[in-house]
Order: structure tokens, then C-alpha cells, then sequence
């Protein structure tokens, strides 16, 4: 975590501080650098355009990858200090369930990764794709496009597999299937020859994935070396560019994603996003994906709600959530709630990039 100076009651500073809370360690840690160079980017637009609020953003960033406990003692000295005006990024929700308590409704609070719904914490905001949207048409194009009935889920053990899972059992059985074995594993893991053996003794002709970055990259390779991949497709809610460069390209046969936007996805908005960020950080930097635009997309929706509520007060961005809108890489986006409404895509998997099939 970078040091910030405390800022006082009523302190007429010049500076918007945001806390960016991303993971920089663990199995998330793979894209956490998009995720940082995504929101540095959104930072650094507003400020050639005068800033938020008439205030230049400046963005101290926290490893969201740390256990939740220490991300959220972390955060919660930084907001007790007036250190930050805000917190936006990506983390598990294991991470923002550990937070909840300690900073809701004390700063506004943006949560970007796609996760299981159903957060209505005032205060919080969110702009990534959530089970209900995403996952039931999935599966439904899936089932119909493939004829895949019998699914296994595989996930880390926290709230946000363990949660979807619940919902999946509903939606498989909307599309006339079943799901035949649930598998939870720890975040880290790295051997997955037991997970193997229930997948293939279960017949699944489908897996869905919750696994998060690395121990999603580390069982696409296992999978594939199992042999699975020959007769069982994988869908992802969480997969992205970087997660598949470390899969490799030879492990991606039959893997399917869903999310709200991807690197290959060709619309005005999007090309120009890449444009940008190639222009800035090169053609070498590292790929922004669903999960590292998120990012963006976190500081954006900020900005827009300070300068809407013309505050930084909780209840006053509250108040003003639903008139809030604007434009990103992955369109025009406008607050419903306190969730961004977003179109939603469903690729495939083509060695390192997504090939994008439909919008769901």
C-alpha cells in the first residue's frame, strides 16, 4: 500500500484520493496489473479534463489479494484517516464482505468484479456482471448449440462459487438438465487429480468454472492433459486474456466465457479503449480483459456519481444513483440500482484470444 497523508474534517484539498483495492498476490494476482493500469488510465482521462469535482484524482493502491481481514483493516485505516475519498476495484467477495462492515456508508464504495448478486448495501456501488444476467442464458445457448445436459461445477471454496452454484442448480434444470457433482476447492490450489476423477466418474458432458485466475489456468491445463476436453465443454464467469496465456493455447479446446466486454470485442467504444491504452502503456503491456477493465469502468462510475450528486457525500450520490450514465468502453452504461446495466457477450476460447459467439 503507498502512503497517503490523513486528510482533515472539511480539508479543501485539491486531490481526490481513491483507494484502489486490486490483488497484486494469490491466484487473482495473474490480472492484477491490468487492473491497475486500467484504472491508472480512467485516472489520468479525467484529470486531462479538469478532474473530478474540480479536483485532480489520484489513485493509492491496496493489495486486494492479502487475506480479507488485512485488505479490509487496511481500507478501514485509510477511511478512518480521511486518508480517501473512495474505494473502487476488483476483489472477491469474500474480500468485499469483509469490508462491508467497516466502511459502508462511510465512503462511496465501488465494487467492479463480476460476482453472485444480490448486493444492496447503500453506498455501494457496482459495475460487474452478476449469475442472473449472465449465466442462465449461457447455459441455455449452450445446451442448445451443444446438447450438454449433465454439468459438474468446480469452484474455489467461498461465498461467490459456493452462492452460484445454488443458482446453477435452477438454471441447468431450465435447460432440461442436471448438475450430477458440485466440487469446491481452496483458493490455490494446485493439484486437481481428485476434482478429475468425480468429473469424469460423474459423466458431465459440461463443467462450469468458478475458479479464480490461476486456479483457473493451472485446471485448464490438468483438464486437458486429463483428456476431458475431447468430451466436455467449460464455461467461465471469470476468464480472461491473461488467465488464458497462462493456460496455454493447447488447453483452451471447448472452454466458453461470459462477461461484458473482451479484448476482441469490435465495437467504437471498445477499439478506441484499446487504442488508448496501447497508446499509453504500449503494445507490451498487459492484456485488459473483463476483469482489468472493470477497473476502468469502477473510477468512470465514480466520477460520474460525484459530479451527478455534485458531492462525494454517501447519501447524496445515493439519491442520485439512477439518473447517473455514461460512456465506456462497453457502452453506454447507466446505474439500475446500484448495478451498471451492460450488454453481455458469450465466446469462445481460440488459443490466446476470445472468439465472441453472440450478445446474450
Amino acid at each position: 500500500m503507498h502512503p497517503v497523508p490523513p486528510r482533515g474534517n472539511g480539508d479543501s484539498s485539491t486531490t481526490l484520493v481513491v483507494a484502489l483495492v486490486v490483488p497484486l498476490q494469490g491466484p487473482a494476482g495473474v490480472f492484477g496489473p491490468s487492473c491497475e493500469l486500467a484504472a491508472q488510465l480512467a485516472a489520468e482521462e479525467l484529470n486531462a479534463l479538469g478532474g473530478v469535482l474540480d479536483r485532480e484524482v489520484r489513485l493509492v493502491t491496496v493489495d486486494g489479494g492479502a487475506s480479507p481481514e488485512r485488505v479490509a483493516a487496511e481500507v478501514e485505516a485509510l477511511v478512518s484517516l480521511r486518508a480517501v475519498d473512495g474505494v473502487v476495484g476488483w476483489h472477491t467477495s469474500a474480500v468485499r464482505q469483509a469490508l462491508l462492515p467497516r466502511i459502508a456508508g462511510r465512503v462511496p464504495y465501488v465494487y467492479t468484479a463480476q460476482y453472485e448478486g444480490g448486493e444492496r448495501t447503500p453506498g455501494v456501488f457496482l459495475t460487474g456482471e452478476t449469475d442472473a444476467a449472465q449465466l442462465l442464458p449461457a447455459m441455455r445457448l449452450l445446451a442448445e448449440a451443444t446438447g450438454a445436459r449433465r454439468w459438474c461445477t468446480v469452484g474455489n471454496d467461498y461465498v461467490w462459487p459456493r452462492v452460484t452454484a445454488r443458482a446453477a442448480r435452477r438454471y441447468v434444470r431450465a435447460c432440461g438438465g442436471l448438475v450430477r457433482d458440485e466440487v469446491f476447492v481452496p483458493l490455490g490450489t494446485h493439484e486437481f487429480g481428485p476434482v478429475l476423477r468425480r468429473i469424469e466418474r460423474c459423466e458431465a458432458d459440461a463443467v462450469l468454472m468458478l475458479l479464480v485466475g490461476d486456479d483457473a489456468a493451472r485446471f485448464n491445463r490438468a483438464f486437458a492433459a486429463y483428456g476431458l476436453h475431447q468430451r466436455c465443454l467449460r464455461l467461465s464467469t471469470h476468464m480472461d486474456e491473461n488467465i488464458l496465456l497462462a493456460t496455454g493455447a493447447e488447453a483452451t479446446d471447448g472452454l466458453w466465457a461470459t462477461a461484458g466486454f473482451f479484448e476482441t470485442l469490435a465495437t467504437a467504444e471498445s477499439l478506441d479503449f484499446s487504442a488508448r491504452y496501447a497508446a499509453r502503456f504500449g503494445v507490451d503491456a498487459p492484456v485488459v480483459g473483463s476483469l482489468g477493465e472493470s477497473c476502468f469502468e469502477g473510477v468512470r462510475l465514480l466520477a460520474a456519481l460525484a459530479e451527478r450528486a455534485r458531492s462525494l457525500d454517501v447519501r447524496a450520490m445515493c439519491t442520485v444513483g439512477e439518473a447517473v450514465s455514461y460512456e465506456g468502453p462497453r457502452g453506454a452504461l447507466r446505474l439500475r440500482g446500484n448495478h451498471l446495466t451492460q450488454r453481455l457477450y458469450l465466446a469462445r476460447a481460440d488459443a490466446f484470444d476470445f472468439h465472441i459467439v453472440t450478445q446474450l
